[in-house]
């Protein structure tokens, strides 16, 4: 296969990194890791450094947020029906889980309806509002879902319902650019004009935490009553690919805490006090993932956890893993969380035979292509979007995936820095029968007839080069792996967490030798090797990939160039520094 090639480019933004690292106690290395990320000024880098739960954004700068918890809080007090629309994402699913569990905590009665991924589609729509009227609901509260159902809560208003909207989705505009808001009593959501919130970018769940928060003040809760949930704001955050920069750290950073049993939880469950989330169904699910004795990562919720809160809106309904976190049954509680594990391998063997068929399909006829539009029959709808950011990861071009759906045609695309899919989209929008998204990714619909059309116009509109498909890589320092100590290993460490907006630091050394190589794992997927740079400084190196074939490699070199992030390797009570290596480039 032809995978995208990568370029390496070293960070060169400026500033005084001797001063900072004074002033903050910290190493120059580290200093230069917050500056590349754009953490500059000494009010930037303290609240990165030491913000705690105490410096989280007051909910009452987000628009409506008083007059929603109001409108909750007399809703409570008159024992009126509340109903909960969430979204069938994991965002959706933790929103939900957040708004129900605190609504459960002031006295309300609420119920909850998440739609189904194929046959309602995603958000609110006329048959959840029609289904609500006639269940005698009062109050229609969305989650994750909501700002653009315009004509949906018009028609939920016009039968007598209450609706609040808690959203964190870019507002509609009209042709002069004006906002177009739902006709809603209340519209909690960042992205509003006249919101004051600090930071936009934040997801549905946490959205809805702030909510809880403001409805537990008033109710008069101790104020760390809504912490309670901060787990679920923390796995929302991650899997909906927040960009963790200001509270969104903290969020996550609070969240893993208690995840790894980092707080007490008194008398949790009914049951007896103990360490950990305080929703049992979360903790099983934990440990069916054997991960007890693991410190949990932002890699555990966004590559393991997550997914598999996510497999059942895929492949059935995401009210499974909703019902794992409202149990408590522990029998229950198992069966449910080995379900949706089940599910999860089920969607990674039928994603790896999409990405399989995706790949042959570029490889025979669309090298040339500078977006590609891969129509895979038989897909399932759900895994489309996921197939389509593997083929963009592979090939370093905007993917389009496209199957069948219960109506024509549907398709899902992830796209690259150069390229902003959605005015592409627009540009060919005679084409399509429905299309939506934003510059990174796009969702759309489409006549079977006009599927080779499309992707010919596409491609003639793009305006990409050659030099647009070269994967780029950052480097945060050119870096002598003998300069790495335990000690700026911690200081890195507590940068964390890492993910998007804040990814791990690179580094990188040239010309390394390379001695005692052995494969590891039984994949044969870890290679072990010893460094050796010119003083003489020798430490150990992994690799994962196809090891055979990189010792291959690497044995016939003189010296190798390394993308590297160091860190310590615990075996039978050792402690030592070892270089985890990223890329790597053999020299003659």
């Amino acid at each position: 296969m032809n995978k995208a090639k990568s370029s390496w480019f070293v960070y060169t933004k400026k500033a005084d990194f001797k001063a900072i690292a004074e002033r903050f106690g910290i190493d120059q290395v580290t200093a230069r890791v917050l500056r590349n990320r754009d953490i500059c000024t000494e009010e930037e880098i303290d609240y990165f450094l030491h913000a705690g739960t105490d410096q989280l954004y007051d909910e009452m700068l987000l628009p409506d947020m008083e007059k929603a918890a109001g409108i909750l809080m007399q809703a409570v007090q008159e024992h009126k029906h509340i109903r909960i629309v969430g979204d069938y994402d994991i965002d959706g699913v933790c929103a939900t889980y957040i708004l129900l569990k605190g609504l459960a905590a002031v006295g309300a009665s609420a119920d909850y309806r998440i739609p189904d991924r194929i046959r309602d589609g995603y958000g609110i729509n006329m048959n959840i509002v029609r289904e609500a009227i006639d269940a005698g609901v009062d109050v229609l509260l969305t989650c994750d879902n909501g700002i653009a159902a315009v004509d949906e809560l018009k028609e939920a208003k016009e039968h007598g319902l209450t609706v609040i909207v808690t959203d964190h989705h870019n507002v509609r505009r009209d042709e002069t650019g004006g906002e177009i808001l739902p006709p809603a009593d209340a519209v909690v959501d960042a992205k509003r004009e006249t919101s004051s919130y600090p930071h936009e970018d934040i997801c549905g769940a946490v959205t809805a935490w702030k909510l809880i928060r403001a409805l537990f003040r008033i109710a008069g809760l101790p104020d760390d009553s809504w912490l309670t949930y901060i787990d679920f704001a923390a796995i929302a955050t991650i899997g909906d690919i927040m960009a963790l920069k200001g509270e969104n750290r903290i969020i996550v950073r609070e969240g893993l805490r208690i995840m790894n049993g980092g707080r007490q939880l008194a008398g949790r469950d009914g049951g007896q006090p103990g360490y950990g989330s305080a929703c049992m169904g979360l903790r099983t699910l934990i440990h069916e993932f054997h991960l007890d004795d693991k410190q949990i990562s932002t890699y555990h919720i966004g590559f393991i956890i997550g997914p598999a809160i996510n497999a059942g809106g895929r492949l059935e309904t995401a009210e499974s893993a909703l019902r794992l976190f409202l149990t408590e049954d522990p029998e229950e509680a198992v069966s449910l969380a080995r379900h949706l594990i089940s599910l999860n391998e089920e969607r990674k063997a039928m994603t790896e035979t999409g990405v399989e068929q995706g790949c042959a399909i570029v490889e025979q006829s669309m090298l040339e292509d500078k977006v590609l539009i891969v129509f895979i029959d038989g897909l399932h709808e759900s895994l489309a979007g996921i197939v389509a950011g593997r083929l963009k990861e592979y090939y370093a071009r905007p993917a389009i995936v496209i199957t069948r759906g219960q109506e024509g045609l549907k398709g899902s695309g992830r796209s690259i820095e150069a390229y902003n899919m959605f005015e592409g989209l627009c540009g060919v929008e005679s084409f399509l029968t429905r299309f939506g998204g934003h510059p990174m990714a796009a969702g759309l619909s489409l006549e079977e007839s006009q599927l080779e059309p499309f992707r010919k116009a596409i491609n003639e509109q793009a305006g990409l080069e050659e030099k647009d498909f070269v994967h780029k890589v950052w480097i945060d320092a050119p870096m002598p792996i003998g300069y790495v100590t335990a000690k700026l290993i911690g200081e890195l460490e507590h940068l964390a967490p890492f993910g998007q907006g804040f990814e791990r630091p690179v580094f990188a050394e040239k010309g390394l030798t390379v001695s005692d190589m052995r494969v590891l794992g039984k994949n044969r997927n870890v290679l072990k090797l010893r460094l050796r740079e010119a003083r003489g400084v020798q430490l150990d190196g992994i690799i994962f990939g196809e090891a055979d074939r990189m010792m291959e490699e690497i044995r016939g070199a003189d010296s190798i160039d390394i993308l590297y992030y160091p860190k310590i390797n615990e075996y039978n009570g050792r402690r030592t520094i070892q270089i985890e290596i990223k890329e790597y480039i053999t020299r003659a």
